[in-house]
């Protein structure tokens, strides 16, 4: 980020190792406000490079995300920024990633309603982990008692 005329001043870092399913992951950010006023982006406090380096045995990937912020350094310095960043593939994970493997939402073609279609899909999902199941366990329930599926969805308890 210092385009070779140095460090921004005001760069800051953080570093994260974590061990999860079977991987080394190291996430590194580096932040700084410094190019702010010349990217004429609305609301923009701060930019960041996030670079994320997983090691599986012997194999290694590395990973770099860009990120501009409307978050100033002083509410969420680089530990924060890379809190937040994790979180927010938590919910990639938890949410559009169900939405799109278990639900087959990338093949579906409707194009004019789509929003509204991802709100139901959203919806469904709430209710089916409301009663603590998972997508494919709530497919084969509700294909054996379908009364069960409408009770969900009208809010009647059998």
């Amino acid at each position: 980020m210092g385009g070779g005329l140095g460090a921004p001043p005001d760069l800051a870092k953080a570093e994260t190792t974590g061990k999860e399913h079977g991987r080394l992951e190291t996430r590194t950010i580096t932040t700084s406000a410094e190019v702010v006023p010349h990217l004429q982006w609305p609301g923009a406090a701060q930019v960041a490079r996030i670079e994320r380096t997983r090691r599986i045995g012997d194999k290694q990937s590395v990973e770099i995300a860009y990120i501009v912020t409307s978050l100033p350094a002083a509410e969420a310095g680089p530990e924060r920024l890379l809190e937040l960043s994790r979180g927010h593939w938590g919910i990639e994970n938890k949410l559009h990633w169900v939405r799109d493997v278990t639900m087959n939402e990338d093949r579906c073609r409707v194009r004019a309603g789509a929003r509204a279609l991802a709100a139901l899909r959203n919806h469904v999902l709430r209710l089916i982990r409301s009663r603590g199941l998972s997508v494919p366990e709530a497919r084969e329930n509700f294909r054996e008692d379908r009364a069960e599926a409408v009770a969900i969805v009208t809010g009647q308890n059998l």
